[in-house]
């Protein structure tokens, strides 16, 4: 039976309840970000700038956040992005949010670095969902990947280009951070602290990154996230090698990690169904622009050739009108959906998607309309975006 969570109002609310519930290194994996953490401030930051424009007296009866992102039909504009460790908010982290989403009415994305693996999400789901690519040095593996994908009936691949590097992520390396924790003093206190997310880990097998153990050559221990790859991460990826995956997945393939209108049109003329504005959720390049920053631009440049979506940042349904209105034709959350995760699993994604909604509803019959699909920066104060 799900949970009431009607006093539960904001993604805030969700997030102080995951800090209490997750371990730390977890928690902290999940909400920090590269070096200073500019970036990851500004994403946020920089869409509290941009200001509506409220409208009155109008018929506001009928409303619709219905559309398509990649063809398929979505209840509103939003997708689940693909993250690595989400089975560590939650046990079986990845399925509470693949049935979350597919409940709801948007995608859910598999990441690579998930601890639930492909064939864990398909058996305990019903619908296709997507799987995102990192590409390996590997090439054996990366095809076995996609080739795995497929048989899963996944719908589309998200082809993440962002992470030929890893940037560095202090929190990370303080905590040390690992699937499952090290058994380390300072673990075992933090656990200690946390019965009921150790009790329900307990209850299950998937406690490492199932995609890659027993798949991938000569890997019988993830236990390091970071060696993994520095060890695996191809930084000679280049386009060439996304016409090449292109080939090999033959359907709907979307490029994740795109902040110039110059890899914007590169991304166009691959052939790709649509790119994703992103900076890695500030953990990557620090002192990056903002995602929503880069947005205008890369709009400008190639919105009437591919989709523009975009992720990193979004809070709030008022977050994801506003990225609608700048141009975007849909968007992907993270940070905002794993705190509902980690907070109480199926139940809390599926909060964290209605809050996302009905802000976003309520706030786009503020500004006078009824169709998300006819959403632009009329809604928009003049100067603050």
């Amino acid at each position: 039976m799900a949970k009431d969570l009607k006093k539960i109002t904001n993604i805030e609310d969700l997030r102080r309840i995951a800090r209490r519930k997750v371990p730390k290194m977890f928690f902290d994996y999940t909400r920090s970000g590269s070096w200073t953490e500019n970036t990851l401030r500004h994403n946020s930051r920089d869409f509290d700038e941009i200001k509506f424009r409220q409208k009155i007296l109008l018929d506001l009866t009928t409303r619709s956040l219905e559309t398509t992102m990649g063809g398929a039909t979505v209840k509103m504009p939003v997708a689940i992005a693909p993250t690595g460790f989400t089975g560590m908010m939650h046990a079986d982290g990845e399925i509470h949010a693949a049935r979350a989403a597919e409940k709801f009415g948007v995608p859910f994305c598999l990441s690579t670095m998930s601890i639930c693996s492909i064939e864990d999400v398909a058996e305990n789901t019903e619908k296709p969902f997507w799987f995102q690519l990192y590409v390996m040095r590997d090439r054996e593996f990366m095809q076995n990947l996609i080739s795995r994908a497929k048989a899963a009936h996944c719908s589309a691949l998200v082809l993440t280009v962002d992470l030929q590097v890893l940037g560095q992520r202090h929190r990370d390396i303080k905590n040390g951070l690992s699937a499952p924790p090290k058994p380390t003093l300072l673990n075992m206190l933090d656990l200690a602290l946390r019965p009921e997310w150790c009790l329900k880990m307990l209850g299950t097998q998937r406690r490492t990154f199932r995609n890659i153990v027993g798949h991938a050559k000569n890997v019988s221990d993830m236990s390091s996230l970071s060696s993994w790859t520095t060890e695996q991460f191809d930084p000679k990826l280049s386009w060439d090698d996304v016409a090449r995956i292109k080939d090999l997945w033959d359907g709907k393939l979307i490029i994740k990690g795109v902040m110039t209108a110059e890899d914007a049109e590169k991304a166009a003329q691959s052939g790709a169904d649509a790119l994703v504005v992103s900076n890695h959720g500030g953990r990557q390049l620090d002192g990056a622009l903002s995602s929503i920053k880069a947005l205008p631009e890369i709009v400008s440049a190639v919105g009437n050739n591919i989709e523009v979506w975009l992720d990193s940042g979004i809070t709030s349904g008022q977050d994801v009108l506003k990225t609608m209105a700048l141009g975007a034709k849909g968007t992907m959350i993270g940070k905002a959906f794993l705190y509902g995760l980690g907070a109480y699993g199926e139940d809390g994604g599926r909060r964290c998607l209605e809050i996302i909604y009905n802000e976003m509803d309520i706030t786009m019959a503020f500004c006078g309309h009824t169709d998300i699909k006819k959403v632009g920066k009329e809604i928009l104060v003049p100067g603050t975006f």
